[in-house]
């Protein structure tokens, strides 16, 4: 039987570097040890990290003036990173469209109450059940803000953010976990950028942090491992970094460069996207909780029956016909086509004839 896996993280890898890496695994470059057992000082993983580097400059388009990081902790440590390091002693606002959004916000409250900044809610769809993006009116920011923290895509909701604001003088700092190499964004228009790298760039543990210099901390932060000067003056390398997860990141960055970058994955996403939109539109036993088609997620569709009985017996009949992790996430239900950079086209158009057979026998 044929898998197709729709999970939401972490998520479907391209074969070709499973592949290669299956291949290197016990000897990598000739150097009669595994990946794994490479020391972080070693002149094997030096190369590998400089080249992973190199290559998501290339592939983002990230100028001079930014710096790459190869951290750990998940996004969810960045929630607390980001205000320890930008904002003490100003003010931060949350754009919050969906639950992860609302966790950077949650984080940044409960900081708050033990260092001296003030996190200010901006606009939030949590009381329309986050099925749109929220907007928000940029005179109502002080000028003197230390940044707005937005969510690119909310994995969970299935909404995106496309159009970045313009929000001046205002530095940007975006979690763009569940879209990054996914969506072409322009890297100038943010002050930083975070990604964990488990749905388009590799394993569970390593996370990608793009920082624009002159954005960096320059007072030290609480804590030397969460202070993002020293990760970025060490090259990432202030402690032993997740070696094996910047390695695996390598092949992956390889192998988009190969398919023509993030403009042509962003292409091939929208094509896939849009096939199972398109089903879903044209359907009366189908339909998207996502309110404004604009905001609509490449990379996460959710989508319901007509009643929660059948979705329940969607999930289940889907599992065993080898769509696997379909089910929709636990706080909202339903199922959820998770389609990253590595999902296959054909797992969709199969995805589709399985939902029109379903329909036909539970009409």
């Amino acid at each position: 039987m044929k898998v197709y896996n729709f999970s939401a993280g972490p998520a479907v890898l391209p074969k070709e570097v499973l592949m290669k890496a299956q291949d290197e695994f016990l000897d990598y470059g000739n150097s009669g040890m595994s990946v794994m057992e490479l020391s972080h000082r070693s002149p094997e993983f030096d190369k590998i990290i400089n080249e992973a580097k190199e290559l998501l400059v290339d592939l983002m388009g990230i100028p001079d003036n930014y710096k790459v990081l190869f951290l750990q902790g998940g996004a969810s440590t960045q929630f607390s990173m980001i205000p320890m390091n930008f904002a003490l002693g100003k003010k931060a606002y949350y754009h919050v469209a969906g639950s992860w959004g609302k966790k950077a916000y949650t984080e940044a409250l409960k900081l708050s109450k033990f260092l001296n900044f003030e996190p200010i809610l901006l606009a939030s769809s949590e009381e329309d059940n986050y099925n749109h993006i929220p907007d928000f009116k940029l005179d109502e920011i002080d000028r003197d803000a230390a940044y707005l923290h937005i969510t690119t895509n909310n994995t969970i909701e299935g909404t995106s953010i496309y159009e970045i604001p313009d929000t001046k003088a205002i530095p940007i700092v975006a979690d763009m976990s569940s879209n990054i190499l996914a969506v072409d964004y322009r890297i100038e228009d943010f002050a930083m950028i975070y990604a964990g790298a488990q749905k388009n760039i590799g394993p569970a543990g390593l996370t990608i942090v793009i920082v624009r210099e002159d954005f960096l901390n320059e007072n030290p932060a609480l804590s030397s491992m969460l202070d993002y000067r020293i990760q970025a003056d060490n090259n990432s390398l202030y402690n032993t970094p997740p070696t094996f997860s910047i390695y695996m990141a390598k092949l992956v960055f390889e192998h988009v460069k190969s398919l023509g970058g993030v403009k042509e994955m962003e292409k091939i996403n929208r094509e896939k996207s849009a096939l199972l939109y398109d089903f879903i539109e044209k359907s009366d036993f189908y339909s998207s909780p996502v309110l404004n088609i604009k905001d609509r997620s490449l990379a996460n569709i959710p989508f319901v029956t007509v009643n929660p009985d059948l979705d329940k017996k969607f999930n289940v009949e889907a599992e065993a016909a080898g769509f696997k992790n379909i089910k929709g996430h636990r706080s909202v239900g339903g199922m959820r086509a998770s389609l990253y950079n590595a999902f296959p086209a054909e797992g969709v158009a199969e995805l589709i004839k399985f939902m029109k057979d379903f329909e036909e026998a539970n009409k």
